[in-house]
C-alpha cells in the first residue's frame, strides 16, 4: 500500500496502479462530486480513476481536473448506456482490479482497502460484492451482493433489511451489484464483459453468471461500506427501468441457464414472465412491460447464438450452478417482506 499523502495521478505517470475505478457518468452533477470526494479519502491509494461520460448535457464532467486531478475523463459523443461504457473503460484499464462504482455511491473512506485486503486473503475469489447502504436512509440496506432465482428473476439480497442486522462475515454470493464491485480485470475480460445489446440493468447478473460458469467465485465483503441513493439516473421503478429489467430477465435466462437444467427450470421462468407482466399492467405501466416482452423474444435468436458461445466456455458442472441460485418459488414475489412461515412454503 502506498503511503496516505500519495497522489494516485503521480503514481499513473511511473508505474501501473493496482486499482482502476471505472465510474459512468450521465448528467451526474447533483451526485458525482460527492462521489469524487469519498474516492478523494480513501485510505487505499494505489488508483487511477477512469470517468467515462455518457454525452451528459449538464457539464457533470467538466473541469474535473481542477478539483479532482486524478480523475481521467473519457468523453463519448452519445450515451452508450451502463454496460457499453464500462467495457470501454474496462479496455483502457491499467489496474489489476477493476472497481466499477456508480456515481451516486459514495464510498467510507476504508472501501476500497478492505476490498483490496479480502482479495489478498481470499485468493480463489475473481470478484467481490460491497456493503451497500441506502443513501437516503442510512439506517436501512440496500444490497449485500445479488440473488439469482431460478425462475429468472434477481433482487438485491438483505434489500429493506435494518442496518444493525447486516452481515457482518463475508460470505458467498451469487454475483455482486455493479454500483460497487471488483472484478479481476483478466477474468472480467475473459468472459466478454457485460453484454451491451441490455444497455443497463441486470447486466452485472449475466456477467455474474458468464464468470461462474467459468468457474469463478464471489465474495461479499461486510467491511466495504458504500452508501447508494440507486436509480439516480433513470429512476428506482421508471418506465425505461420496467423496459430494460423485463426485456434482459428473458435473455439473461436463455443465454446463461445450463444444459437441461434451463428446460427444468423453463416452467417457473415462464410463471415469472407471466406474473411481471399481470403486475406491472395492473400497476398503469403495460405499455413498458409488453414492448419488454415482445422485444425479448425478437431477440431470442441472438440470445440463442451468445448461449452457444456461453455453453461451450463453461467449465463447471450445471449441479455447481443450481446449487448457487435461490429455489424458493415465492421469494421473488415476497421481497420486502419477511415472512418466514411463506418463505417456507415456498421451498
Amino acid at each position: 500500500m502506498l503511503p496516505e499523502s500519495v497522489n494516485p495521478s503521480s503514481v499513473a505517470n511511473t508505474s501501473l496502479p493496482a486499482v482502476s475505478i471505472l465510474i459512468v457518468n450521465w448528467n451526474g452533477a447533483a451526485v458525482l462530486p460527492r462521489c469524487l470526494e469519498a474516492l478523494a479519502a480513501q485510505t487505499f491509494r494505489d488508483f487511477e480513476v477512469l470517468l467515462i461520460d455518457n454525452a451528459s448535457q449538464d457539464q457533470s464532467a467538466d473541469n474535473l481536473d481542477i478539483r479532482w486531478p486524478f480523475v481521467k475523463v473519457i468523453r463519448l459523443e452519445q450515451n452508450l448506456g451502463f454496460a457499453a461504457a464500462n467495457n470501454l473503460g474496462a479496455r483502457q484499464a491499467r489496474g489489476r482490479w477493476l472497481v466499477l462504482l456508480n456515481n451516486d455511491a459514495f464510498p467510507r473512506a476504508d472501501w476500497l482497502a478492505a476490498l483490496i485486503e479480502a482479495s489478498a486473503q481470499h485468493p480463489d475469489y475473481a470478484f467481490f460484492a460491497s456493503c451497500m447502504i441506502q443513501a437516503n436512509d442510512p439506517s436501512t440496506m440496500d444490497a449485500c451482493g445479488d440473488v439469482l432465482n431460478f425462475s429468472g428473476l434477481a433482487w438485491h439480497r438483505d434489500h429493506n433489511l435494518a442496518v444493525e442486522q447486516k452481515r457482518d462475515r463475508p460470505d458467498e454470493v451469487f454475483s455482486p451489484c455493479a454500483a460497487a464491485a471488483m472484478y479481476d480485470k483478466t477474468m472480467f475480460l475473459k468472459a466478454g464483459g457485460f453484454t451491451e445489446r441490455y444497455f443497463s440493468h441486470l447486466e452485472d447478473i449475466d456477467l455474474g453468471f458468464r464468470m461462474r460458469l467459468l468457474g469463478e467465485r464471489c465474495l461479499f465483503v461486510p467491511e466495504a461500506e458504500v452508501e447508494h441513493i440507486g436509480g439516480a439516473s433513470f429512476g428506482q421503478d421508471s418506465e425505461q427501468t420496467v423496459y430494460q429489467m423485463q426485456r434482459n430477465m428473458v435473455w439473461l435466462y436463455v443465454t446463461n441457464t445450463p444444459g437441461s437444467y434451463a428446460w427444468k427450470h423453463l416452467p417457473a421462468h415462464i410463471l415469472a414472465n407471466i406474473v411481471m407482466l399481470i403486475y406491472y399492467s395492473l400497476s398503469g405501466r403495460a405499455k413498458p412491460v409488453w414492448q419488454a416482452k415482445w422485444d425479448a423474444l425478437l431477440g431470442l435468436p441472438e440470445a440463442v447464438r451468445q448461449r452457444r458461445q456461453v455453453q461451450m466456455t463453461c467449465r463447471v458442472n450445471a449441479r455447481e450452478i443450481d446449487r448457487l441460485i435461490d429455489h424458493n418459488w415465492l421469494a421473488p414475489y415476497l421481497r420486502g417482506r419477511r415472512s418466514k412461515k411463506l418463505l417456507k412454503a415456498g421451498r
